[in-house]
């Protein structure tokens, strides 16, 4: 008797833990989920006889993915900022700028990533190319507008990240602009 307690206790695990993964907002905690999904998983293989499928379970089912998964949140969880070399000097409120960016980014498990570039055209070039996601220049660049009243532009190509940041930046410090690159990249060329 007590032994079927305890085969429905550990069977209960599963869809439990299935569900906390599924709910997880965190994606570091998410993987955490996982690896305690995959061992509740082994457990129940184990518990009906299968040894052979809670081994491969726990080692290539979990570990594995663990691992895959972490190299790939770690990857795709980070903004790429590209700035000229000379933000710095040229936008007196540059660092207070590039922490309160970090403080907004983080509330959303985002990393941010500095790029610097040399030259406006090859920053453009970047966020052209999707090397960047955004980039930050100054007054007399190419990309920002006369009608600014921002002393510098923060050109974004995810439309996703420009619908995070249009709500929580300060615009006195900097204007958002979202530039969708498909369009410009597909636009023919006139002879």
């Amino acid at each position: 008797m007590a032994e079927d307690i305890y085969t429905v206790a550990i069977l209960v695990l599963l869809p439990v833990t299935a569900g906390m993964l599924v709910s997880q907002v965190d994606p570091y905690h998410a993987l955490i989920i996982r690896g305690i999904l995959g061992a509740v998983a082994a457990l129940v293989y184990a518990l009906f006889g299968a040894a052979d499928v809670a081994l491969t379970e726990a080692l290539v089912g979990t570990m594995l993915s663990i691992t895959l998964y972490a190299v790939a949140v770690r990857s795709s969880m980070s903004m790429r900022l590209g700035v000229v070399e000379t933000a710095s000097s040229e936008f007196p409120a540059y660092e207070s700028f590039l922490a309160s960016l970090r403080n907004h980014l983080k509330e959303k498990h985002l990393r941010l990533e500095v790029v610097p570039f040399s030259q406006v055209s090859s920053l453009q070039t970047a966020l052209s190319n999707k090397e960047i996601h955004a980039a930050f220049m100054g007054p007399d660049s190419q990309f920002s507008d006369d009608q600014t009243v921002s002393p510098c532009c923060l050109q974004i190509r995810v439309r996703r990240l420009y619908e995070i940041l249009q709500t929580q930046l300060s615009h006195e410090q900097v204007s958002l602009r979202f530039t969708d690159i498909e369009e410009i990249n597909n636009v023919p060329i006139r002879k």
